[in-house]
Formats: C-alpha cells, structure tokens, sequence
C-alpha cells in the first residue's frame, strides 16, 4: 500500500512539474517557422538553399576548428523593449541583470554546473560566446544598448514588432522585449530563415522571462539563453527543424526518437518538460539539463552544440561572421576602448517620503564615468561624490537634485527640479476635504503616483455639480495600475475614519477586471492595506448602455463610503490611497468630492428650508454668495464650516450677498440662522 501511494504521489509530482513548464515555458521558434512556411510559400527556397549551404558549411568547420583558448566571440546586442506603459516595460536593471545570467551560462560560470549528471559534465562547455549592450547606435551615437518604443504591438510580439525599429542585423543581436511573445516564452529566427528575411532576425522575448529580477523571476533565467541557442543555429535537443518541407515537432512524443538535433554528442530524445534526470526515451540517457530542452533545469550546452554555435558564427549566412569582428565591434563600441560620456542621469529608489526618511541615488550615467559631484538640497548630504548615496531629508517641502559628470575630457549636467517631495511626519490636517477643482487645489492635499503612462490620473471637466474632477481617461487606453493618495492626516485622536466620494463609471462586461481599491498606511505610505475593492458592478453609475467614449452628466454620478477604518490604521501620518487598476477594456473613471476625516464631523446633512422661497446660490461658488427670498423684517446669522466643524465665518448676514472669496478651495457647510433659529444647512462647494 504504501509502495502503491508513492508510486502515485511520483506520478502526480511529475505531472503537475510537466503542467507547471508547459504554462511557463514554450518557445515558439519552431512554431513561428513552420507559419512562415506555411504562409510564404514563396520563400521557401530561399530558406532552403541558405539552410543547406549553413549545414555543408557547418560540417566543415567542425572538421577543422580549434578551441579559442578563452578569447571569446563578442556580439554586439541592442534591447528593443516594445511596451504599452504596463509592466512590460522592464527596467534598465532587470535588462543587466537578464544579459548578466545569459553570459554566466554560455561561459560555464553558473554555479549550479555542480549539479550536472556526471555522465554528462565531461562535455559540459563553455561555448565561449559573450553578449555585450552597444555602446554605439548604427548612426554612431552614443547608446547604452537599450530602446523603447510605445506600441500596442507589444501585446502580440510576433514579427510584426521588428518592422518598428531594427538596428542591422548583421553588426547587432536585435532583442525585442514584449508583454506577448507570439502567446509563448519566447521565439528566435535560425539563421537560415534570417538570411532570406533580414528584416525578421532576432529574438522576440516575453518580458516576464528576462533575468530574475523585476517582473521575471530565477526559475525563468535560462530562457533567453534558449533563444540565443536558436539564434545561432541550435535546434531543440530532440530536432525538428530539418528543412526541407519544414515541419516542427512538438515536445514529448514517441516518434522524436527517429529524429536528430544535428549534433552528434546530445543524445536522441522525446524532450523533457519536467525534470526527470534518469530519463531514458531512446534507448540512452537523455540530456535533461541541456539548454535546449524544456525541462526547468538547465545547466549546459555541450561541445557539440559548442562548435555548431561557431560554425554558425563564422558563416556568411545572415551576417553572422560580421557580428564579431574587429571592425564591428568597433563600430557598435564594444571592443572596450575609449567610450564617449553620452548622458548624465541618475534614479532614486522612491521621491516622495516623510520627513525623516531617506532616499537611495544611484548614478545610472553612462559611459566611463570617472568624476561626478552630486548637490542636494534640503538633505543631511549636501555634496557627494559617489555612484551611490543615502541622503535623509528631515524638512518638509520639495527639493532640486544635481548631478554633474565628466570622463576627464567631457562634462555633463542632470539638473531636477523638485525632484524629491517631503511630506510633514506627522499630518497637518486632521481630515481631508477635496472638490478636485484644480490641479493646484488638488496637490495641495494629494500626490498623484507618477508614471510614464499618459493615462494617468489628471484634474479635467466636468465635475459632480461642479466644473472638476480627478479622471482616469481609460477610453481605448492601455492596462495598467494608477493611483493616487492624500498626505499625512493626523488620525491618532480618531476612534475611525471615513472615507466619501462621488464618483462615475461605466461598469460592463468589458470592464469586468477593473477595479478600484481604497487603502490606508499608517506609516506615511510605507506599506498599505486594502480596506475595500469595488467592482465594475458596484462602481456602475449609469442604467443606459455607453459604448462610446464616456463623459458624465450630473445624473450619472453615485456616491461611496468606505467606514472600516480601524484603530490599528490611525496614527500622527495616516494616509489613504486610490489604486484603480484598468483592464484595458473599460471606459473614463471619474472621481470627485473627496473627504476624508471623523464620522461625526462629515456626517453633516442638509436642512431644508422652512420658507421654500429662499434660496443661496450660486453653488459651487467662486467668491460671492447670494441670498434669495429673505424676510425685511427677519435677522439672519450666517456661520459656515467645514467638514470637520471647523468655523470660518460667523456673521450677521447684511443684506443678500457675502464674500467667500478668501476661503480655499474645499467642501463646506453654511448654516443660516433666522432671529436665532437654524433654518437650513447647506452644502456648499468652494472652487
């Protein structure tokens, strides 16, 4: 019994290993080329003749190469990142970091060689290969290797997405980074099918298989290297792309037997998509570990696929014997002589903290930087002079970063303006009240997370009863998170909190995976916690179908409240957020009137009017009240508040009229008294 379960309990662990690789890895080089064969017929000789000539060439010159001693082949390799403003747009970082685990793996200086099944490791090679960022673009300008192209081609990342940039071919390693490669991990052109369509050649990658950092994560570094393998002519371990009448063979299955990957020292194969280090499928033991397989653990390349590599390298067959010579690592500036001082810039790990905090800046200039001077403003480092500096800003307000740069022949300048935001540690208000009038009004108490998406949220018309509102133009927009969030509010004397809103959306079900969250951090946004997330459903503002674009009238507006605000998330910095994620598919999201604040003070309701003649107008106000229907012989008593109960003006009402211009922008109450009595409350929106 005991033998019967972990016989199951085996073969459940190596179905699920086979499940778990067949959703996160599967290149779709062999299934791009069999659709280009499929589809362009007209190009099959070509493919034909030039993958014939690569095989006679490539039998030659294994007849006679000899190990390169450790000089290794350099290729130029330039970083396409093909995005729509979503996380597809990696960072700099995860792009050195993906090269940086490639390199390791085609020189043999991954750690885990260690772990090689020793019939294996005698043939364990370092192919020595290297990839390096150009220095120099094709005009001979400056470049740190790296592209960005806005595109909703991104959400493809087929071949379409070269005819958008593409340096040269023949003296670079295009490498495009897409939210989509094709629907799989990644895709490659071989070389054969790259000489007779120059303008497809590279290497397509789906961005969350890049490195291990960012939106990629360890289990999926060895994918790019499968690529590369590709991109220099090395079939999957188990073959399949024998041209002629091309003809791709999918993983794991019996027939693979009968095929060969072309190269002598890998054994035939079925294809592993989970690891199974005894696997026998034909008869030997198979090469799990191979870079070329699906299995998740690949370790190597062998001295076979080593010398294929080359021979393809030192073919005339889609350039590839010009990538790395002399000339053109010179011409692509990668042959590590002097490099030109191309730009000053610099990161920092976050720009809007709370007094006390510090910020991280790194310098990110480029190239061969040997003297830099940073100036800060408002920090306890005014002056430095390193890559890396931890500055603490102890005072509220906002302040300029410097950053000036020389190689010793020339000198740069990055000078930011505000650059960094330093909210107060402890809240200035006790409460919040914004009718999003102004961007001026509306900064004063939120900050608006920045992005590079141009949908962000932005002060725009119209408004609830009003000329303003905080939007999210999400009308034929990309995906994406957006948010936006008050500063400090000193809740530490509060029980609650809650949170109101107007607010007019389109909720279908093409929006059915937007949603809005409210959150609160009691650390002055160091960390968050949700509180409420509202649906498409909930959110929903208006009963007629909307298809086109979104704009909305006073009566497709709806009111929320959020009340479970617990103790634990009230302090001296309590800070609450909206995080509107958009699926891409809904419509604009407005937002307006926001409080934020005591129960008891915002629960102010208005009282109407015991003489229904009077009326106060107009409202919302810019300056001047007006007071209609007033008795002659009454006295009235004007006091208006705000939504906090916090008294700005108490008075005798002379005549009909009353100036509020010097109130700012905001939600408030004005009460008006007749001979003393309270006879109405009303809510009223200073602009």
């Amino acid at each position: 019994m005991i033998l019967k379960l972990s016989y199951a309990l085996l073969l459940l662990f190596f179905a699920m290993n086979s499940i778990f690789s067949q959703h996160h890895f599967q290149c779709a080089t062999d299934e791009m080329h069999q659709q280009l064969f499929n589809q362009r017929p007209d190009l099959h000789s070509g493919i034909i003749k030039a993958n014939e000539a690569l095989n006679v060439f490539t039998k030659n010159f294994q007849l006679s190469e000899n190990s390169r001693n450790g000089d290794p082949y350099i290729i130029p390799v330039v970083f396409h990142v093909i995005h729509n403003f979503g996380p597809e747009n990696i960072s700099d970082a995860q792009i050195l970091d993906g090269l940086h685990q490639t390199n390791i793996q085609l020189r043999k200086l991954n750690a885990d060689t260690t772990d090689i099944v020793t019939e294996f490791k005698g043939i364990a090679a370092d192919v020595e290969i290297e990839l390096r960022l150009a220095r120099k673009d094709p005009d001979g300008n400056c470049t740190n290797g790296i592209t960005r192209t806005v595109s909703p081609l991104t959400n493809i990342g087929d071949h379409q997405v070269k005819s958008l940039i593409q340096w040269p071919p023949d003296k670079y390693l295009n490498i495009y980074v897409c939210n989509q490669a094709a629907g799989l991990a990644g895709h490659a052109m071989l070389p054969g099918a790259a000489d007779t369509i120059p303008a497809w050649d590279g290497i397509v990658m789906q961005h969350s298989y890049v490195g291990t950092i960012g939106t990629s994560d360890f289990f999926r570094r060895t994918v790019l290297t499968h690529e590369v393998g590709h991109y220099l002519n090395l079939q999957h371990i188990w073959g399949g792309n024998n041209v002629p009448n091309y003809f791709y063979l999918p993983v794991a299955q019996a027939s693979n037997c009968d095929h060969d990957d072309d190269v002598a020292d890998t054994p035939n194969t079925i294809g592993w998509q989970s690891c199974n280090l005894t696997g026998n499928s034909c008869g030997s033991l198979d090469n799990v570990q191979n870079y070329m397989d699906y299995a998740y653990c690949a370790r190597m390349f062998t001295e076979g696929q080593k010398h294929r590599m080359h021979a393809c390298l030192n073919s005339p067959i889609a350039g590839r014997n010009n990538l790395w010579t002399t000339t053109n690592l010179a011409e692509t500036g990668v042959d590590g002589n002097f490099e030109p001082l191309c730009e000053a810039f610099f990161s920092a790990d976050e720009t809007v903290v709370c007094a006390g905090e510090s910020v991280t800046f790194s310098d990110l200039s480029f190239h061969s930087v040997t003297n830099r001077a940073w100036t800060f403003v408002g920090g306890n480092i005014t002056q430095s002079a390193d890559s890396l500096v931890v500055v603490t800003f102890n005072q509220p307000g906002t302040f300029d970063v410097t950053l000036k740069v020389s190689n010793g022949i020339d000198t740069l300048t990055l000078f930011r303006e505000n650059y960094v935001t330093v909210l107060p540690a402890n809240g200035a208000w006790t409460g919040i009240s914004e009718t999003c009038e102004s961007i001026e009004g509306f900064s004063s108490k939120f900050i608006i997370e920045q992005t590079e998406s141009p949908y962000a949220w932005q002060i725009g018309t119209p408004g609830y009863q009003s000329d303003g509102s905080i939007q999210h133009l999400g009308y034929d927009a990309p995906s994406g998170t957006y948010s936006f969030y008050s500063k400090p509010i000193d809740a530490s004397q509060l029980n609650t909190l809650v949170v109101k809103f107007d607010a007019a959306f389109v909720g279908d079900q093409s929006s059915a995976n937007d949603i809005l969250r409210i959150q609160v951090s009691n650390d002055c946004g160091q960390t968050w916690t949700t509180r409420r997330n509202f649906s498409p459903v909930s959110l929903n503002s208006v009963e007629e179908e909307i298809t086109g674009y979104f704009v909305p009238t006073n009566q497709q507006w709806k009111k929320h409240e959020v009340t479970n605000f617990s103790a634990q998330f009230l302090s001296e910095q309590t800070m609450v957020r909206f995080q509107f994620t958009s699926s891409g598919q809904g419509n604009n999201f407005y937002i307006d009137n926001i409080q934020i604040g005591d129960p008891d003070a915002l629960n102010v309701n208005e009282l109407p009017l015991n003489n229904s003649a009077i009326s106060i107008y107009p409202n919302p106000n810019a300056g001047t009240l007006y007071f209609k229907g007033l008795k002659n012989e009454a006295t009235y008593t004007v006091v208006i508040q705000d939504v906090l109960g916090k008294t700005h003006l108490s008075a005798t009402l002379l005549g009909e009229s009353l100036s509020i211009e010097q109130f700012t922008s905001g939600i408030y109450f004005c009460k008006l008294y007749q001979d003393g009595n309270l006879a109405m409350t009303k809510r009223l929106i200073k602009r």
